[in-house]
C-alpha cells in the first residue's frame, strides 16, 4: 500500500457563506469521518474573500475522495 498526497480544491460559489449553514453539520460529519481514519489531513475555506476551499488528504486510493465528493451535500447543493 502506497499512501500518496491529494488536494481538492473547490471553488466557492459567490453566496456559500450565506447557503452553506444548512449542509455545514453533514459535511463537517462526512470530513470528520476521513479525519478520525487519517485520510483527511486537513481542510476548510481560504478566506479574504472566501472563493475557494481547500482539502488534503493522504490515502491510497483516489476513490476515498471521489466517495467524499459523491456523499458530500456541499456538492450536491451546488455551492462551489
Amino acid at each position: 500500500m502506497k499512501l500518496k498526497y491529494y488536494i481538492l480544491k473547490y471553488y466557492l460559489a459567490d453566496d456559500y457563506l450565506e447557503r452553506r449553514s444548512s449542509y455545514r453539520e453533514e459535511h463537517l460529519q462526512l470530513a470528520d469521518e476521513l479525519h478520525q481514519k487519517g485520510e483527511l489531513i486537513l481542510g476548510g475555506a481560504l478566506t479574504d474573500p472566501t472563493d475557494e476551499a481547500l482539502l488534503v488528504f493522504y490515502v491510497d486510493d483516489k476513490s476515498v475522495i471521489e466517495d467524499f465528493m459523491s456523499k458530500d451535500p456541499y456538492i450536491k447543493m451546488d455551492l462551489f
